[in-house]
């Protein structure tokens, strides 16, 4: 309804506009050339007041829904009324967080809140409102370590520590800087979150703080994993993010060194937004440490690695299976237990080659994302995938199934 409110007063303001302007092409040449600047119009509508009061009234009631409806947005997305009289819509080269799908509803410190950004990175999960540098209210929920994957919490009242700690925080009106409150116990929580392809965990969220902290939130949320984002499957390359340049960086360096074998340890800070960015990267490359200066530039398509001229890495090889008879195993010494260690020379394209002899062991892989799934190696599906089996702590077990193009670091944790 505010939308249509918005939409239909300024339809009548374009109405009248275009009105009183041909009226003073009518009146005279110079009368309709002059209306178009607002001194002029206003003068021509003082001197001609009979020819141009109705197409003046008609733009002065276009500004009743106008009114009205700006009323009724600011009441239900202040933020989106904040972001239109900001006028920082305007310009194009500025980043806007995309928000979130989330149905949660409550308050914090006894006022609405209504985030429009979710995260959960590092351990800790971030609720968000506002876009500045300090959040007008936040509420940010320390886990820990958490296993990619499902994730499920609860917490009650009476649970003891340890348990995880929640940071409410918010901005008044005439605050440069915001209040904070750390609750260490005495509140309730309930997470149940399922993965949602490629970067985002979205279910349940319920959370009640004791009462004089005036802080309740209830419904369903979309978090993101990750500083990456996507515009349907494909990666958006401009995104500013430390993760995006990451990205950038170790596909620039898989093509450079014509290996997938390439890990980004890390890579200098960059403030945004920028359009270029002068980064100092240190890299593994092949097992290699390998230290390089690389100077970045936001392009149409996004960040780039300047004078990336090096073509596009072939698609890895699909496994191929043999029909060798089986090797006859070495014996094993006294007491069942094996001398080689297969840790060794373990390998992607090892397991890949045969990869009956590492069945049931337990390994660790590590995704483009950052993902990371452990667990025991129960073998290769039809489509070429590792199939890695994860016993939760409760009730049943997850089974992960890992692209090989999509890792870049797979452990062996037994011999």
């Amino acid at each position: 309804m505010d939308a249509l409110l918005i939409l239909g007063g300024l339809l009548l303001i374009f109405a009248g506009a275009v009105w009183l302007v041909v009226l003073a092409f009518g009146t005279g040449l110079l009368w309709g050339v002059g209306v178009m600047l607002p001194p002029i119009t206003l003068a021509y509508v003082v001197r001609h007041w009979h020819t141009a009061r109705k197409a003046a009234g008609l733009s002065a009631l276009g500004f009743i829904p106008l009114v009205v409806g700006l009323s009724l947005l600011a009441n239900h997305d202040p933020d989106r009324v904040a972001a239109i009289f900001s006028l920082e819509w305007l310009n194009a080269g500025a980043q806007v967080e995309q928000p979130l799908l989330a149905e949660l509803k409550g308050e914090l410190d006894g006022r609405p809140f209504k985030p429009r950004v979710g995260r959960l990175i590092n351990g800790v999960l971030t609720l968000r409102e506002g876009d500045d540098l300090f959040a007008r209210q936040e509420v940010n929920i320390s886990l820990g370590s958490v296993a990619s994957g499902a994730l499920r919490v609860d917490v009650l009242p009476q649970d003891p520590a340890p348990i995880p700690e929640v940071e409410i925080s918010w901005l008044g009106l005439d605050q440069e800087l915001p209040e904070a409150r750390r609750i260490r116990k005495g509140y309730t929580l309930h997470l149940d979150l399922l993965p949602v392809p490629p970067n985002k965990l979205a279910g349940d969220f319920h959370l009640v703080l004791p009462a004089h902290y005036q802080t309740t939130l209830s419904g369903r949320v979309e978090l993101y994993t990750d500083e990456l984002r996507y515009r349907g499957d494909r990666l958006d390359l401009s995104h500013d993010s430390a993760d995006t340049l990451r990205y950038v960086i170790r596909d620039y360096l898989q093509r450079r060194f014509e290996t997938r074998a390439v890990e980004v340890e890390s890579v200098s800070t960059v403030s945004f937004p920028a359009q270029e960015a002068a980064v100092a990267v240190k890299a593994k490359v092949d097992g290699a440490p390998a230290q390089l200066d690389l100077d970045l530039r936001k392009q149409d398509a996004g960040w780039a690695v300047k004078h990336d001229d090096y073509a596009a890495l072939p698609p890895p090889a699909p496994p191929v299976a043999t029909t060798a008879p089986e090797k006859t195993r070495p014996s094993q010494p006294q007491g069942g237990v094996s001398r080689v260690d297969r840790r060794q020379r373990f390998s992607l394209a090892r397991l890949l080659r045969e990869p009956e002899k590492y069945e049931r062991l337990l390994m660790r892989a590590q995704t483009k994302r950052g993902n990371v799934a452990q667990g025991r190696f129960i073998g290769i599906d039809r489509e070429g995938n590792l199939s890695i089996e994860h016993f939760l702590k409760g009730a049943g077990q997850a089974t992960y199934n890992l692209v090989p193009s999509d890792i870049v670091r797979l452990e062996l944790l037994e011999p």
